[in-house]
């Protein structure tokens, strides 16, 4: 299931993140990718003082996790620490699917993986993030602050950057409901529970629904 947030971040912020960015230097983003990966990966990835790449990255954290729509998207348990990356001069990300489990001194399984655009589409050409489902492919290309959250089972690219440069915030979260479906179906109930709270008040469909979404997380999360 893909999920596009809106407005995980303000224009403000995203100011500040640039800002906080320069600060740093980007590097070759195949240092940071699986042995597979390593031949596709034509990204760039941000480092700096540590202390800074943590503090970017909690901010991050908290934008996100903090978002109405986060909680009952992912019934995250864990999140990576965000990566950083610029695309330019034809640089993309051919075919991957994530590695299943990210982390260095902490390690987590990667159920959900989440985008997070940093610039204007209007200022890069290319850089489409494009899913392969069966013989489809979805092609995205989202605002900045908007951000986008898939299975990590997924096979994805980043289409080249022929013109400008394209920068966005990645991580990764474990759930306590790693199945995607399964995910899904809360997903649904939570939306139905909350659509007939602002429709109807809290009658006994509201209750019913609550029932049922509560039950089939308690039978479903892993702890």
């Amino acid at each position: 299931m893909i999920t596009i947030l809106e407005n995980v971040l303000s224009e403000d912020e995203l100011k500040q993140i640039h800002q906080t960015l320069s600060r740093g230097k980007f590097h070759a983003g195949d240092e940071t990718a699986g042995w597979a990966a390593k031949s596709v990966k034509k990204n760039l990835q941000w480092y700096a003082d540590p202390e800074l790449e943590t503090d970017l990255s909690n901010t991050m954290a908290t934008k996100l996790v903090t978002h109405p729509d986060f909680a009952t998207t992912t019934y995250a348990k864990k999140i990576a620490p965000f990566l950083f990356s610029e695309s330019k001069d034809s640089g993309g990300y051919g075919n991957h699917v994530d590695d299943a489990l990210m982390g260095a001194d902490s390690i987590i399984r990667s159920d959900i993986s989440c985008t997070i655009f940093l610039s204007d589409p209007k200022d890069y050409s290319g850089g489409e993030l494009v899913f392969s489902i069966g013989a489809q492919a979805l092609s995205y290309k989202l605002s900045a602050g908007q951000a986008i959250i898939y299975p990590s089972t997924t096979l994805h690219r980043v289409e080249p950057v022929t013109e400008g440069v394209r920068s966005v915030a990645v991580t990764w979260l474990e759930s306590y409901v790693r199945d995607t479906e399964k995910r899904g179906i809360l997903g649904d109930l939570d939306l139905a529970r909350r659509n007939i709270m602002t429709t109807q008040g809290k009658n006994s469909a509201f209750d019913q629904v609550s029932r049922s979404h509560a039950n089939l997380l308690r039978l479903w999360a892993e702890t």
